[in-house]
């Protein structure tokens, strides 16, 4: 997918209304399922699952507050923030005193909606400008909220390209924000983009699984309907704000030296960037981090949540999302794949002296240019590291070059009998 169309596939997802359950999620996966073949789990109402139960399937047709004159000062189908998430049906009349403690605003961003939810409390509400409320008379209104709250089921997607091992790296993404460009739209775009990169790629290492599935709820579920094979994940990323105008941000997993932590944070050394360490609240690298399972799970932003003024509100549209943010998210994570693909530990076979590189036609004719000095100071840190105990992204690490360097002139030296890969 070019920037272009993954922007274009944000603007595509941007007007659903998405939940933790519901017909809008379907929605979103059936526009995803035309790019990649999903295999879709529908988990009924009331499973258990964990500590936790699967809960009622939530769909909504309508909602508004009119006023006396019969307009619709607070309208769904304008923007599906101005209804809480999970609002069970209501219809009725109110006076704004008695609507109040249901309307629900922003005063220090009075301009904007703020994004609400009440998924495991039964009740209603609305959402709205301050601008909009301080604009209010005393009524009376009509208020109508036409949704529906009955059994039904939570909807989880996979897309899996499987590789010549069993070893999973596994991307997460949520997908039930209604009308948020970054939180979450961008992340579903990238990794999108990103399966169909793999897909190209033919042969692969490792096995590769995306989800996309409702944020906590729908960790916790994949987790319950997986708990025997979780052993196989090797590595995993929660992809999400991914399209922000913010230097990238990556989270540790609990483990703080993970393969996938190590990897992240060499690719980003060359960059601005973030690296914050693990903590118990984010996004679901929470859930699959949890002491019980301990995966090796980061998490990757831009900005991360709650760090721009924008999260979680009607200014998260997408305008606020860039083509080219989304591009270098999905180069950096392009990059994260080549060291995981790539990583490997050598022996040097020749390990008394330095070998003469030179008759083996490894050296480059061309003296002084920068891109060859790092390609001969790549041979000599693989030859001099490769014990058999130090893998390329140690190599890597400890001499300051990229891995891409590292790997070529390990290959380049194994081609020529110097080294051989171990383990």
């Amino acid at each position: 997918m070019t920037p272009e169309e993954m922007h274009a596939l944000v603007r595509r997802l941007y007007p659903i209304c998405r939940s933790i359950t519901g017909d809008g999620v379907r929605e979103t996966l059936a526009v995803i399922g035309e790019r990649l073949a999903l295999d879709v789990t529908e988990v009924p109402t009331g499973t258990q699952v964990l500590d936790w139960t699967v809960p009622k399937e939530w769909n909504i047709r309508d909602a508004y507050v009119k006023d006396p004159s019969g307009r619709r000062v607070v309208d769904f189908r304008v923007c599906n923030l101005h209804v809480v998430g999970y609002s069970v049906p209501v219809s009725g009349v109110f006076t704004l005193e008695e609507l109040r403690p249901r309307l629900h605003t922003l005063p220090e961003q009075p301009s904007l909606v703020p994004y609400r939810t009440s998924y495991y409390a039964e009740t209603w509400g609305f959402c709205l400008s301050q601008d909009v409320l301080d604009g209010l008379g005393e009524g009376p209104y009509e208020v109508c909220v036409d949704s529906t709250l009955a059994d039904g089921s939570l909807t989880i997607a996979e897309h899996v390209l499987p590789g010549e091992l069993p070893d999973e790296v596994v991307i997460s993404c949520h997908v039930c924000h209604p009308s948020l460009a970054n939180d979450n739209l961008a992340g579903v775009a990238v990794a999108t983009a990103l399966a169909g990169r793999l897909a190209a790629m033919g042969t692969r290492r490792h096995t590769y699984r995306f989800l996309f599935m409702p944020g906590t709820i729908g960790a916790i579920t994949w987790l319950a309907l997986n708990r025997d094979r979780v052993g196989l994940v090797r590595h995993g990323l929660t992809l999400a704000c991914a399209g922000d105008r913010g230097p990238l941000t990556y989270k540790r997993s609990r483990r703080g030296d993970a393969g996938i932590d190590r990897a992240v944070t060499h690719v980003l050394g060359d960059r601005p960037h973030t690296v914050l360490d693990f903590s118990p609240y984010g996004y679901d690298e929470r859930q699959f981090c949890s002491p019980g399972f301990d995966l090796p799970f980061g998490g990757l932003t831009r900005t991360p949540y709650a760090g721009y003024p924008e999260y979680h509100t009607s200014a998260d549209d997408p305008g606020f999302v860039t083509p080219e943010a989304m591009a270098d998210t999905l180069e950096v994570l392009w990059r994260v794949v080549g060291v995981l693909e790539g990583e490997r530990t050598y022996l040097n076979l020749s390990p008394y002296g330095e070998p003469q590189l030179g008759r083996r036609g490894l050296y480059g004719s061309l003296g002084g240019r920068s891109d060859t000095k790092q390609a001969q100071m790549a041979m000599l840190w693989v030859l001099n590291l490769s014990d058999g105990d130090h893998s390329l992204l140690d190599i890597a690490e400890r001499s300051a070059l990229p891995f891409e360097a590292v790997e070529t002139a390990a290959r380049a030296l194994a081609t020529a009998g110097l080294v051989k890969e171990i383990g």
